[in-house]
């Protein structure tokens, strides 16, 4: 995880020199990427939950969601977080917020209807872990470049670059175009690899603050095995993916390599290892 931040920073930091190197206007440099960092991390939570369709419950509308939710925060020193539901037959469950003071935990109703009660608790865990970790800044962090990468590809003929002498050229145009089509592609791949690690992380977290590694492996089965729906969250693929506890895709046709997530089978096998440590402990 430690490799996959620093090959990031390398990158983007590469990045941004070529586009000084290339005398690309420092003012929009500085807007359009402290712009967009500005709403990633302030607004992306509730940009999330809106295109997600989940609500906000009170403890009044979900006393034994809020009752567990409270238990396993207390058990893992978090403040309580804010609940939602979406009202989907899928089986999935994320957490977003910008810190700890502003999380917000979402389920499903199809994975509370899916999971007993342990299995449900795990699956939470993990989403607090996630919380505990600041796991949704870091990933803002390692995205809001690339995001800038992938934006200046579309944008790049209406933002112009260097003098008049190189537009008419177009050498500076087109090395800039080049750079930016390569940090997105590689940091896209990094990024990947980079949620991969902070799922395992979260499964470790889990197991420890329930003390039942099994549950969470017995969950992960009865997600992964779901039918997925033709409809539903399957639109939402793509960098919001990476939020949930299982991708909201997945199958053979989609490579390790590119995907948000490690294979069920090796996170099972992970959590079967974290089982041995406890009982060996």
């Amino acid at each position: 995880m430690f490799l996959t931040m620093f090959l990031l920073a390398v990158l983007y930091l590469g990045f941004l020199a070529v586009l000084i190197a290339l005398h690309t206007s420092q003012t929009v440099i500085i807007l359009f990427i402290g712009g967009f960092m500005f709403l990633q991390y302030f607004y992306s939570d509730k940009l999330i939950l809106s295109s997600m369709g989940a609500k906000i419950v009170s403890e009044s509308e979900a006393p034994e969601l809020h009752q567990m939710v409270s238990r396993l925060c207390a058990i893992a020193d978090l403040p309580m977080p804010k609940i939602a539901i979406m009202k989907t037959s899928m089986p999935n469950a994320f957490a977003t917020g910008r810190n700890q003071k502003n999380a917000v935990v979402a389920v499903t109703t199809g994975i509370m209807q899916q999971l007993n009660r342990s299995e449900l608790e795990a699956v939470i865990a993990h989403e607090l872990t996630h919380v505990k970790n600041r796991d949704m800044m870091v990933m803002t962090i390692a995205t809001f470049l690339s995001s800038v990468a992938q934006m200046m590809v579309q944008w790049l003929p209406f933002m112009g670059g260097g003098s008049s002498r190189d537009r008419d050229s177009g050498s500076n145009f087109v090395i800039l175009l080049v750079v930016s089509v390569a940090v997105w592609i590689v940091s896209f791949i990094l990024i990947r690899a980079l949620s991969r690690y902070r799922e395992f992380s979260a499964d470790r977290g889990s197991a420890i603050i329930t003390g039942q590694p099994s549950q969470l492996a017995s969950a992960l089965m009865k997600i992964s095995g779901a039918r997925v729906p033709t409809q539903d969250l399957r639109r939402v693929e793509g960098p919001v993916s990476a939020l949930f506890i299982v991708p909201a895709l997945s199958g053979s046709s989609i490579m390790n390599l590119f995907s948000t997530h490690p294979p069920t089978e090796a996170r099972i096998a992970a959590l079967q290892r974290i089982e041995q440590e406890l009982e060996a402990a």
